[in-house]
């Protein structure tokens, strides 16, 4: 059953835009001294590490699995970690940080319809018109290049990173649906076995790293101990707690930093596709989230 989401909840959400928004900036210097799945797999490593440290600090533990559990959190490892990693590091080669994070707005047209199949949040008319609004920003945003697979990476690339928000949605419907566990548990597990998953790729393909310059390592600690293992806790806490559909407010922001990001700090030139794909996109959001963004407007939303 949906609950009201808290205080914690929206400001987790702020956090969350922020530190996602900022993410793919810090995955594009990495790349400068890292081949893709190394990158992936390095960044899940050291969320899991810092995850398994915080529990032995706060005095969790880390409950075995089995059966039905898990096998549902290895799907939610690979689908929430080791795939999105994979295929956003490997598409940012190829396309735009702002691209990157415009992507992940498309997030809830996966969720949404996800959500009302298989979880305990409805989809409603004017949710689906949401939907298909943000499917319009999607369209727009990837433009005619994808049915130009011939004329180089970058269509496979832009594919990339939205198939990697189309794993995030289908994990967080794995997320809402999972036994009751400690999230500070839960993230663990789902870095650990991300981290299983991809470390023998990273090295099968691109061999042992080595130090690529503090740019490109420290980009890479960076990734692991931020973006990769609070925000892991932060996510997973925000989904038990206030659902799913809830996350996706998160989608408002990412674009918006991202785009910032890499216009200020790499600078990114962003063309009138891009700002047309986050008028859509966010204004397909708004319509499919009215109702939580009036609550929050009209200040109702309890403290914990």
């Amino acid at each position: 059953m949906t609950t009201q989401p808290t205080l914690s909840n929206w400001f987790s959400i702020l956090a969350l835009g922020v530190i996602w928004g900022g993410t793919f900036m810090v995955v594009t210097i990495a790349l400068r001294g890292y081949g893709p799945f190394t990158v992936a797999g390095a960044r899940t490593t050291l969320g899991a590490a810092s995850l398994l440290i915080l529990l032995k600090a706060t005095g969790h533990k880390l409950p075995m699995l089995k059966g039905r559990a898990l096998s549902l959190m290895v799907a939610i490892g690979i689908l929430n970690s080791a795939l999105p990693f994979s295929l956003l590091s490997w598409g940012q080669q190829y396309v735009p940080s702002a691209f990157a994070g415009i992507s992940m707005a498309s997030l809830p047209l996966f969720v949404l319809p996800l959500a009302h199949i298989f979880s305990d949040e409805p989809l409603s008319l004017r949710k689906a018109i949401g939907v298909l609004l943000g499917f319009a920003g999607a369209t727009v945003l990837i433009g005619p290049g994808v049915l130009q697979i011939g004329s180089g990476l970058e269509p496979l690339g832009q594919i990339a990173c939205l198939l990697a928000a189309f794993s995030y949605a289908v994990s967080s419907i794995l997320t809402r649906n999972f036994p009751p566990m400690d999230p500070l548990a839960l993230a663990t597990w789902a870095l650990i076995i991300g981290s299983v998953c991809l470390t023998p790729v990273a090295l099968a393909l691109e061999g042992v790293p080595k130090w690529a310059g503090a740019e490109a390592g420290f980009a890479i600690v960076f990734l692991g101990l931020l973006p990769t293992a609070l925000a892991a806790l932060l996510r997973v806490t925000v989904i038990r707690t206030a659902g799913s559909v809830f996350m996706t407010l998160v989608n408002y922001q990412v674009p918006l930093w991202s785009m910032a990001f890499g216009a200020f700090v790499l600078g990114e030139v962003l063309t009138l596709r891009f700002f047309a794909a986050l008028a859509l996109t966010l204004l397909g959001l708004a319509i499919s989230q009215w109702s939580s963004l009036k609550k929050l407007a009209q200040r109702k939303t309890p403290i914990e």
